[in-house]
């Protein structure tokens, strides 16, 4: 019997993270902003670096149900996550590189305005992102890529006022 390694607290850590800076992000001050940015994408790092190690080399697939999502005759969606060898790797790497994104972010935006926006905007893409790798059907997979869509759409049309960067979006 494997014990429960709450999967779903990965994804929702940058989500809250997302909802925080952009919901109330414009109250706060820059420093606090990137400091909600920084802790929520350092922890779902940290908690996947937790997650590597009660996950032994050989040890099978685990599948986590959160909630029947669908039920259609015999269709069947659940909101689940599900990890293995490959998801645990890309989990990592989405968690670990999204967070030194996010650390670079902080010297690369110093001088910008809406920063508020502009971390809520990384944060909600690392949270699709993760959503992506660790879905265990297709349509929250599905679900996950058009979350990083947007969240791409939303990055690349951050500087909205600029014309190079409003012809991109």
């Amino acid at each position: 019997m494997t014990a429960n390694l709450h999967l779903w607290f990965i994804p929702v850590l940058p989500l809250i993270g997302a909802a925080l800076n952009g919901l109330l992000g414009k109250r706060f001050s820059r420093r606090t902003v990137v400091a909600i940015a920084l802790a929520f994408s350092g922890a779902a790092f940290a908690f996947a670096s937790w997650v590597a190690v009660q996950f032994p080399a050989l040890m099978t697939p685990y599948q986590e149900t959160l909630t029947q999502w669908i039920r259609a005759g015999s269709f069947r969606a659940d909101f689940a996550f599900y990890l293995d060898q490959l998801s645990l790797v890309m989990l990592l790497v989405v968690t670990g590189v999204g967070f030194l994104i996010h650390i670079y972010s902080v010297g690369y935006m110093a001088e910008e305005g809406g920063v508020y926006r502009f971390f809520a905007y990384l944060n909600l893409f690392m949270f699709f992102m993760l959503t992506l790798v660790l879905a265990n059907n297709y349509l929250l997979m599905f679900i996950g890529w058009e979350g990083v869509g947007l969240a791409s759409y939303l990055l690349i049309g951050f500087w909205f006022t600029r014309d190079s960067a409003a012809s991109a979006g």
